[in-house]
């Protein structure tokens, strides 16, 4: 199965997307998560709305489904401006983009989602817009070519990356606001989990919402996934009330294990394990054996791998920890000296 149609993918399906204007939430007090992220951004709101002007540029950074495109709309919603959201490789050329900006009003959000992934001189045009709120457009061509001045309404940019490391040094530079989004708790887990279930009107006890927590990835798009399923299972094979029980049941049978891991990932660790002696071993190598991306390992499986301790990168390549081995039940033939984690 690819993973972007995996039920643990981080990337929103189309049944995300209808949800979604149900299950967002539009303010400070409907966000769980994120504290840090959180109080710097109202600081700010705050701040730019006493003076009257429009938030600094934003930069938010981080795994997918964290809640980066959240936190944009709520920005917009506190400052009582509009968002128009855009996703970067969308805008293709210098005309999209002069289109795009004198179509803003007066401190409106512009949204551009995978911002990395902008047309280069896309990006270049971007840039006195974002500093001087003005943007200029070459005219014609040859002898007769000349420059028209257009001056913009003063707006934020937030951008959303996955690939912090992939946008240039002049474009991250003009980011007045810059923050990393973590992966959750498993307790701000369950608060969204009881938020989700009360809008779709879904009976969640304590247990089941542990439960489907503990599974999660600590990735809200993929806890609200894992909640409609296992909903669907209660319906069928309860009565209609996720409890524990049923929680574990319709999670088992969907091959989510205990710690959120899906067969993707146990083929990854497996096949480090069993052909790679458990590392150090190269991403294309990795690629390779599993028959995956090595965009799709290096983006989606590998930060959760990394945060649960089961995997590490390494200058000479991915390592599988002992943790990992102990999980899958397999051998670790590795001396106990030896420089591993």
């Amino acid at each position: 199965m690819p993973l972007d149609q995996s039920i643990l993918s981080p990337f929103p399906e189309e049944a995300d997307r209808q949800e979604d204007g149900r299950i967002r939430p539009t303010n400070w007090q409907d966000f769980s998560g994120q504290s840090k992220v959180v109080e710097k951004l109202r600081i700010s709101i705050e701040a730019a709305k006493t003076r009257g002007e429009p938030l600094d540029h934003v930069l938010l950074y981080g795994p997918p489904g964290l809640g980066k495109t959240t936190l944009a709309n709520i920005i917009a919603n506190e400052m009582g401006v509009t968002i128009k959201a855009l996703g970067g490789p969308v805008i293709e050329r210098k005309d999209d983009l002069a289109s795009i900006l004198t179509d803003l009003g007066e401190g409106d959000v512009l949204f551009i989602d995978e911002i990395h992934r902008l047309n280069r001189i896309v990006e270049e045009c971007l840039y006195p817009a974002m500093e001087d709120f003005r943007i200029d457009i070459v005219l014609d061509k040859g002898l007769h070519a000349r420059t028209l001045r257009i001056d913009l309404k003063r707006f934020t940019l937030v951008g959303a990356t996955t690939r912090a490391g992939m946008i240039t040094g002049p474009l991250r530079s003009r980011f007045g606001i810059t923050e990393r989004l973590e992966f959750y708790t498993v307790e701000e887990i369950e608060t969204i989990l009881r938020r989700s279930a009360r809008i779709l009107n879904v009976a969640l006890d304590e247990a089941g919402a542990h439960e489907i927590a503990l599974r999660s990835r600590a990735t809200p798009r993929i806890t609200n996934r894992l909640l409609r399923r296992v909903r669907d299972y209660a319906t069928v094979l309860g009565d209609g009330t996720i409890a524990s029980e049923i929680a574990v049941r319709a999670l088992d049978h969907l091959e989510v294990d205990h710690l959120g891991l899906e067969p993707v990932d146990r083929q990854m660790l497996r096949a480090m394990i069993e052909k790679f002696g458990g590392g150090p071993v190269g991403l294309g190598t990795i690629a390779v054996a599993i028959q995956e991306d090595q965009d799709t390992i290096e983006d989606v499986i590998e930060p959760y791998l990394i945060q649960i301790g089961f995997l590490q990168r390494t200058p000479r390549g991915r390592v599988v920890s002992r943790a990992a081995c102990k999980h899958l039940g397999l051998e670790d033939r590795r001396p106990e000296n030896a420089d591993l984690f």
